[in-house]
C-alpha cells in the first residue's frame, strides 16, 4: 500500500547526530510512512550507524559526496509516499509532526506545507506528550507567493507532494547556499501552500558546522537566484513577476542585514545597493499587508486519544493489506 508520507533523511558526516534523526522518524505514531536515509558519501561512521537499523528503514549509500540536493533527489526517487517530508541528518521531527501534517492534508489538500521549527543547541531535548498543544494554527494560501507572513527557511520543515517536486525537477544540484529558495521559486505555481504557525514540528539543531553560519556563500547564492530569474528559468512569467520581485526584496534585505552584522560591509552594502528597488517593493508589500490585513489564521483541534486511535486503525489496515 502506498504510504502517505516518505521521510527522506539526507546526511553527510552526521555520525554524532543521525541516530536522533532516525529515531525521531521511527517514533512517529502515524502508520502510513516510510523512512529513507541517504548517506551522501560520508567519511565518518554515518553509514555504519544507519545500517544498524536494518529493515526498519530504506538505506541508500552514495559512494561520492554529490551534495545535499543530489542526496535528497536520490531519496525522492526511491520514495513511494504521496508527500515527501525532508529531514536533514542533524535535525529531528517532534513527536506529532506527521499527525499535524496529516490533519492539514485532510483539511487543505496542499501541494506544499511550510512547517514550524524550534531551535536547540547540541542534544535534541527529550519530549513528553504534555508539552504539546491540541490546536493546529495555520494559514492556507493559493500559492507560495501569496504568503503574507514570514517563514524561517528550513529544509527539515519543508513538506511537498511528491508529484509536484518531480514536476519541478527536484532539488538543484548546482545551488547549495540558497537551495530551498530556488526550489520554492520553481514550485511557486504548484498550488495550495499551507504555512504552519503552531505547533512546532521540527527540532532544528544548532552546532558548529551549520551551513547557515557561513553568511558570504548565502549572499553569493542570492546572485545565482537572481541570474536564474533574469533568464526566465522560474515559472509564472509576467503573472508572478511583481510578487517574485517583492519576495526577492525580503530575501535580499535579510541577508544584506546579516552580512552587515557579521562585518561583511562591502558585500552587504553591495547586495542592498544593487537591489534596493526590490527591497522597497518588499517593504511596500508588507505595509499593504499590515494595512489591509493579513489572511485569517485558521485552527484545527485534535486530541491525542483521537490521533492514537486513528493511527492504531491505520496500522491494522496496513497489516491487513500486506
Amino acid at each position: 500500500m502506498r504510504p502517505l508520507f516518505s521521510i527522506v533523511i539526507a546526511c553527510h558526516n552526521h555520525e554524532g547526530f543521525v541516530r536522533e534523526s532516525i529515531d525521531s522518524a521511527l517514533a512517529q505514531r502515524h502508520a502510513s510512512k516510510e523512512i529513507i536515509a541517504v548517506d551522501d558519501g560520508s567519511t565518518d561512521r554515518t553509514a555504519e550507524v544507519l545500517k544498524t537499523y536494518g529493515k526498519s528503514i530504506v538505506f541508500a549509500g552514495l559512494a561520492v559526496n554529490g551534495g545535499a540536493g543530489a542526496a535528497r533527489n536520490h531519496g525522492a526517487a526511491l520514495a513511494s509516499g504521496e508527500y515527501l517530508v525532508f529531514l536533514d541528518g542533524d535535525d529531528a521531527l517532534r513527536p506529532e509532526a506527521l499527525d499535524v501534517y496529516d490533519r492539514l492534508i485532510g483539511a487543505c489538500k496542499p501541494e506544499l506545507i511550510l512547517g514550524r521549527s524550534a531551535k536547540c543547541i547540541g542534544t535534541i531535548p527529550s519530549e513528553s506528550t504534555g508539552e504539546h498543544s491540541n490546536t493546529i494554527e495555520y494559514v492556507a494560501y493559493p500559492d507560495f507567493f501569496s504568503k503574507d507572513r514570514p517563514w524561517v527557511y528550513n529544509t527539515s520543515s519543508f513538506i511537498v507532494r511528491r508529484e509536484a517536486l518531480l514536476a519541478a525537477g527536484g532539488w538543484s544540484t548546482e545551488i547549495f547556499y540558497q537551495d530551498i529558495q530556488d526550489l520554492l521559486n520553481r514550485l511557486a505555481d504548484a498550488g495550495t501552500t499551507v504555512l504552519v504557525l503552531a505547533p512546532e514540528t521540527v527540532w532544528y539543531r544548532m552546532h558548529s558546522t551549520n551551513a547557515v553560519r557561513s553568511i558570504l556563500p548565502f549572499v553569493k547564492g542570492i546572485y545565482q537566484l537572481l541570474a536564474k530569474a533574469k533568464t526566465g528559468a522560474y515559472p509564472g512569467g509576467k503573472r508572478l513577476r511583481a510578487r517574485r520581485r517583492a519576495w526577492f526584496g525580503g530575501l535580499i534585505y535579510y541577508w544584506g542585514k546579516e552580512a552587515l552584522g557579521a562585518g561583511l560591509y562591502r558585500d552587504g552594502f553591495a547586495l542592498l545597493a544593487s537591489n534596493g528597488w526590490v527591497v522597497v517593493l518588499a517593504v511596500m508589500r508588507r505595509s499593504v499587508a499590515w494595512i489591509v490585513g493579513r489572511k485569517r489564521v485558521q485552527r484545527l483541534q485534535f486530541s491525542r486519544a483521537e490521533m492514537k486511535e486513528q493511527n492504531r486503525a491505520g496500522h491494522a489496515e496496513l497489516k491487513t493489506r500486506g
